[in-house]
């Protein structure tokens, strides 16, 4: 038993041994084969990675595509396809460049709406109507480099708001205390369409007209009526507030301060009404006397003209102190009548906004209680005693706290026989006069809409590039990030996308290319976020890109660069 359980152990070994020979023998030569292909879409495309810090991924095609007469156009139809962004693995290198400046000037134009001098054209116009005017308007300024309106949403204790405090304007629907149908707030409306213009909105208010003579009757939805115990009726028909009246600076700087908080915009403005002019009450002394006796009572002991200004002086100061509290970046400016007194500077003749509107406009100037200031010099260069340079220079000497001096100019009816020669003199000279600040503003929107010949003659000249609104260097760096973006190679252009977020303190971008040795700037609206840009200009290739944020106050983003 014990043997032949042996014999089949043997038997066994042999066969399994027979069996392993024969799979393990040599094969014969192999058919040669190809090494698979790893996987690709497509020669025409490569992904290049870049060695500069936070440089964006340049991806080239090489796929034919004709360019459009015009970058923009680029920009209008580009393909929605993103290009891919690689992991950059290498160590990042800055890049150091000097950019150039870029072109700064306030180019400003009033939008008046008392008695429907600018908009709307007329009471009661439509929301659509009234919405195709407002449109009509912005993009005449756009199209022509403006950069800034000031629209007047207060003449005269209403609002062209949805205020909580006054009633709807006479001039916006033909009734006093009636909202538009169908209803839209006609400011907030005008803020979105400035914005997205690139052009600031200021925010124009009569602090003290109560009522004016084109404006209807005085009804019982009248400020004037339901603020009776502060407001007096001039012999011209006007309703006008006390302005040494505590209870109305309180109330005054409750409407600044409403709209301040609650609007995105970009300035409060005062203009030249502080005490109304005699004219407007005869030649009669304003009817304060009551208010003057409480004052003495108290052991006041100021004469009655001292203080009036006064009171102006500290209602002048305190609205800037506020507005600066809420919203540093929130500008306050004034548009005082052009002359302070008859002889400053010498020779100088015409009324006395001191002795007659109680307005110290010299010293607001000299104390920096404002960010602009902008002197309705509303006559000729060779008026010989309204002198514009001679007024303008003194302001500038006046100007201890270097705020923006951005002078009122009569674009709709300065008197000369050239008006759209004397306007452009007048920008030539506040440019040379005031160099640190340049900028003016135009009364009113009128002389530009109805003068096509001054127009062009701005657009081809003077106005031919855009340009930023100029830095105010003392209000706050607002620290908006700095700009990443992505370039994409396509034939003879390039496409850029920079930060897709969205800051609430960006205004615009600067885009800065530079082809070999020359420099193109394009200021841009905060909400576009894409450009197509040429390769190549005539003999020039394009060597270097960069862009970078410019914040509400004028401060530059840090920027960022990429060498093509």
């Amino acid at each position: 038993m014990k043997m032949n359980y042996v014999k089949k152990i043997v038997i066994a070994s042999f066969i399994l041994s027979f069996l392993i020979g024969c799979t393990i023998r040599p094969r014969g030569p192999q058919t040669s084969q190809a090494k698979p292909q790893a996987s690709s879409t497509s020669t025409t495309q490569k992904e290049v990675e870049t060695t500069k810090e936070n440089d964006p991924i340049l991806v080239e095609t090489t796929k034919d595509k004709e360019p459009v007469t015009t970058p923009e156009k680029l920009s209008e139809n580009r393909e929605s396809t993103k290009p891919q962004v690689v992991k950059n693995e290498q160590k990042p290198k800055k890049i150091h460049v000097n950019l150039p400046a870029v072109n700064r000037e306030f180019r400003a134009a009033w939008i008046a709406t008392v008695a429907n001098i600018n908009w709307p054209s007329k009471r009661g116009l439509s929301t659509e109507q009234q919405k195709a005017e407002a449109i009509a308007l912005l993009d005449m300024l756009k199209e022509n480099n403006f950069n800034a309106v000031i629209f007047q949403a207060r003449p005269s204790a209403d609002a062209l708001y949805d205020s909580p405090f006054e009633p709807w304007s006479i001039f916006l629907t033909g009734q006093i205390g009636k909202r538009p149908e169908p209803y839209y707030d006609p400011m907030e409306f005008w803020i979105k369409a400035a914005h997205e213009r690139g052009i600031e909105f200021h925010v124009w208010i009569n602090p003290y007209r109560a009522h004016h003579t084109n404006g209807g009757s005085v009804t019982n939805e009248s400020i004037a009526k339901k603020k009776s115990d502060l407001v007096y009726r001039l012999q011209n028909g006007m309703y006008w507030f006390d302005p040494s009246k505590q209870e109305t600076q309180d109330y005054t700087s409750m409407i600044v301060m409403d709209i301040v908080k609650r609007y995105d915009i970009d300035g409060i403005h005062f203009d030249d009404y502080f005490y109304p002019y005699a004219s407007y009450n005869n030649g009669k002394d304003f009817p304060d006397q009551a208010t003057y006796n409480a004052y003495i009572a108290k052991g006041g002991h100021l004469s009655k003209p001292d203080w009036r200004r006064e009171n102006v002086n500290k209602f002048i100061e305190r609205i800037y102190n506020e507005i600066k509290a809420e919203k540093d970046y929130v500008k306050f400016g004034i548009s005082p009548f052009g002359i302070w007194k008859p002889g400053y500077p010498e020779g100088i003749a015409g009324l006395n906004q001191y002795d007659e509107l109680y307005a110290d406009a010299k010293l607001w100037l000299n104390k920096g209680w404002l960010d602009y200031f902008t002197p309705q010099l509303y006559w000729p260069i060779d008026a010989p005693r309204q002198s514009f340079p001679k007024l303008l220079s003194w302001w500038e000497s006046e100007n201890t706290f270097k705020r923006h001096l951005w002078p009122g100019l009569n674009t709709v009816e300065v008197k000369v026989s050239d008006r759209s020669n004397e306007i452009q003199r007048q920008i030539e000279l506040t440019r040379s006069l005031v160099p640190n600040s340049q900028g003016v503003v135009h009364y009113s929107i009128a002389g530009l809409q109805n003068n096509p010949k001054l127009l062009t003659a701005l657009k081809n000249g003077l106005y031919n590039e855009p340009a930023l609104v100029p830095k105010s260097d003392w209000l706050k760096k607002l620290n908006v990030p700095k700009p990443e973006f992505t370039l994409a190679k396509n034939g003879q252009t390039a496409s850029l996308d920079w930060s897709t977020y969205t800051h609430k303190d960006i205004k615009n971008w600067v885009l800065y290319l530079q082809y070999e040795d020359q420099w193109e700037t394009i200021i841009l609206e905060s909400n576009k976020l894409h450009r197509d840009v040429y390769l190549n200009k005539g003999d020039k290739k394009l060597k270097l890109v960069a862009i970078q944020a410019i914040d509400r106050n004028g401060f530059e983003s840090e920027y960022h660069a990429v060498e093509i």
